[in-house]
């Protein structure tokens, strides 16, 4: 069955509480603000924009005492030939960091995390777009914080303004723009790679733009779906990988536009995982994720063939549950098998006409198994 409330109240269990997003809305806002008022940072910064899953409205939420992050992209005027040592152009920051942030920032790869006591951060800088794309990085369409879920008519388009920038006078004209203006087509973007001591390419716009034209064409469900199977690998198998967005990607290529439930949405997904990618699982190989954008980046590039087979065959048992859970015809049994994927945070079935069935069906069905070496991968 879908069972459509119980998945509302299963995704407000595992969806970023409003503390944590008014802790992320804050520590990126604040964060953003010193990047531009800075008097050394100023000149060379062009603009500021969110990426990562927050933005992409596909978080969930974090387990334990662990913190919610957020991804902050800084785009500079840096030019690679001035700095073909990707390190010097990330050292400019560095004073930046001790003044607002003295040891609670770190150096990583890729960029500088940031951990306050109640958020993380992920501070990304990046190379200067060529001129002609300098005033796209400045549009609200990209500098607004408005996520994915937030902002259902975002396009990336110059017209574009968040619905609280929007007069009621303005509304119908701005609606009728924003459906007949061009996207724009954006070059990716270079960040650099201090340990391979290189610049990198990446495009987190156009994953962006395809996440919200994807979750269009599923009627709002594929944010909803991918948050549902990130937190079955959370609870279920939480060394697996993929994880993250190559998970995410993972699951936009298996799931089919025009859903019209979340229930069947996940259904679609693990089966389509198991189905399109059995010859690469079981020929102990791995597929290549074409990067949004960057048709030459593998998605994939950092996933051995032995973690993909172990997430495969886990996918597997996983769309035999699902489709027992959505054929159900009992709402009761349907619960169950739904809980048996997404763990206690899937909502009970409490009619209380049912609880001789619950019972028994109880008794009558095995308990989730635990698996004592997780990197092995399942037999059935």
């Amino acid at each position: 069955m879908d069972i459509p409330n119980y998945f509302q109240e299963f995704l407000k269990e595992i969806r970023l509480t409003q503390n944590m997003r008014d802790d992320l809305l804050k520590g990126h806002t604040t964060l953003r603000e010193r990047l531009h008022s800075d008097e050394h940072l100023t000149p060379i910064i062009v603009d500021s924009f969110l990426q990562g899953s927050y933005k992409r409205s596909t978080a969930v939420r974090p387990k334990g005492d662990k913190r919610a992050d957020v991804d902050i992209v800084v785009v500079t005027k840096i030019k690679r030939s001035e700095y073909p040592d990707p390190e010097k152009a990330m050292n400019l920051f560095i004073p930046f960091l001790e003044k607002y942030y003295t040891g609670k920032y770190k150096i990583q790869g890729r960029s500088f995390g940031i951990e306050l006591s109640y958020v993380d951060m992920d501070l990304v800088i990046t190379s200067a777009p060529s001129e002609e794309e300098e005033n796209i990085y400045k549009s609200y369409s990209v500098t607004t914080s408005d996520t994915v879920e937030e902002a259902t008519d975002w396009r990336l388009i110059k017209s574009w303004v968040p619905n609280t920038m929007r007069s009621p006078l303005e509304q119908k004209a701005i609606k009728e723009a924003i459906q007949k203006e061009k996207e724009w087509q954006t070059e990716p973007l270079w960040i650099p790679d201090r340990e391979a001591k290189v610049w990198q390419e990446t495009h987190p716009l156009e994953q962006i733009k395809w996440t919200s034209q994807k979750n269009k064409r599923c009627n709002g469900h594929f944010v909803n779906i991918v948050k549902a199977i990130k937190w079955w690998e959370l609870i279920n198998h939480e060394n697996l990988r993929p994880k993250g967005y190559p998970l995410e990607h993972l699951l936009g290529d298996c799931c089919p536009d025009s859903i019209n439930s979340i229930a069947a949405g996940v259904t679609a997904v693990f089966e389509n995982i198991t189905t399109k990618y059995a010859m690469y699982a079981l020929s102990k190989s791995k597929p290549f994720m074409q990067d949004r954008g960057l048709p030459a980046h593998d998605v994939f590039a950092r996933i051995t063939e032995e973690e993909f087979e172990i997430f495969w065959t886990v996918a597997t048992k996983a769309a035999q549950i699902a489709r027992e859970a959505l054929q159900s015809t009992d709402e009761v049994e349907s619960s169950f098998k739904w809980r048996e994927l997404f763990g206690e945070k899937f909502p009970k079935a409490t009619n209380n006409d049912n609880k001789e069935t619950i019972q028994e069906f109880t008794k009558n069905s095995a308990l989730p198994i635990i698996r004592s070496n997780p990197s092995k991968p399942w037999s059935f």
